[in-house]
C-alpha cells in the first residue's frame, strides 16, 4: 500500500473525509452493504453519492439522501470490481453514531468496507473473494484486530450487511468465523 490507497484497484477520491485523531490507528474493520437505488445493481450512482454528485431529481429515493455526506474507504460491485474512496490513513465517513466494544466513534479507528447489495439478496462469490483478499491485504498495514458489521456497530440504526451476508465464507487468519461484541 501508498500512502493509505491499495494499488491496481480504481481510484476515485471521495470528498467526505477527513484526517483521523492524532495518535488513532485503525483497528476494525466494518462490512456495509448499500445499493442505490435501493435493491438496484450496477450504476454508478453509489459512486455518485459518495462525491457528492447525485442527481435528486434522477430518482425519487435520491431526494431524500442527496444531502448526507458519506463515503466508505471501499466499494466491492457485485461483479468483485473494488474501487477506493479514501485512503486508509485517512477517516472516511461510513459508520455515523456507532460503538465497538468499549468505544465509540467507529469512524475513527475503522475501514468501511461496502459491497453493493441489499438485506434480502445474496452477494456474489466474486465479492466474498475480493472482501477476504481486500481484508488480507489491509492486515499486512494495519493492527486490524476485528471484523463487524454495519449493524454490529449501530444496533437498531442499521441492518447491513443483512441476513444473506454469509460471515461464515471469510477464512481470516486470526478472526473467528464472525467477530462480533457478543463474540468478543
Amino acid at each position: 500500500m501508498e500512502a493509505g490507497w491499495i494499488p491496481g484497484i480504481s481510484h476515485i477520491v471521495s470528498p467526505n473525509q477527513d484526517e483521523r485523531p492524532a495518535g488513532e490507528t485503525v483497528s476494525l474493520v466494518v462490512v456495509h452493504a448499500i445499493s442505490l437505488p435501493p435493491a438496484q445493481f450496477g450504476s454508478d450512482d453509489i459512486t455518485r453519492l459518495f462525491t457528492n454528485t447525485l442527481d435528486p431529481n434522477a430518482h425519487p429515493y435520491f431526494a431524500a439522501i442527496n444531502h448526507l455526506t458519506v463515503s466508505a474507504h471501499f466499494l466491492i460491485r457485485r461483479d468483485g470490481e473494488a474501487i477506493q474512496f479514501v485512503s486508509c490513513d485517512n477517516r472516511a465517513w461510513h459508520a455515523g453514531v456507532s460503538r465497538w466494544m468499549d468505544r465509540e466513534r467507529c469512524n475513527d479507528f475503522s475501514i468501511g468496507i461496502e459491497l453493493e447489495g441489499c438485506d434480502d439478496r445474496p452477494f456474489e462469490d466474486a465479492q466474498y473473494q475480493c472482501l477476504q483478499a481486500m481484508i488480507e491485504t489491509l492486515q499486512k498495514s494495519y493492527p486490524v484486530a476485528a471484523l463487524a458489521g454495519h449493524s454490529d456497530i449501530a444496533p437498531g440504526r442499521k441492518t447491513d450487511p443483512g441476513p444473506f451476508f454469509a460471515w461464515h465464507r471469510l477464512a481470516l487468519p486470526g478472526f473467528p468465523p464472525r467477530w462480533t461484541p457478543a463474540a468478543a
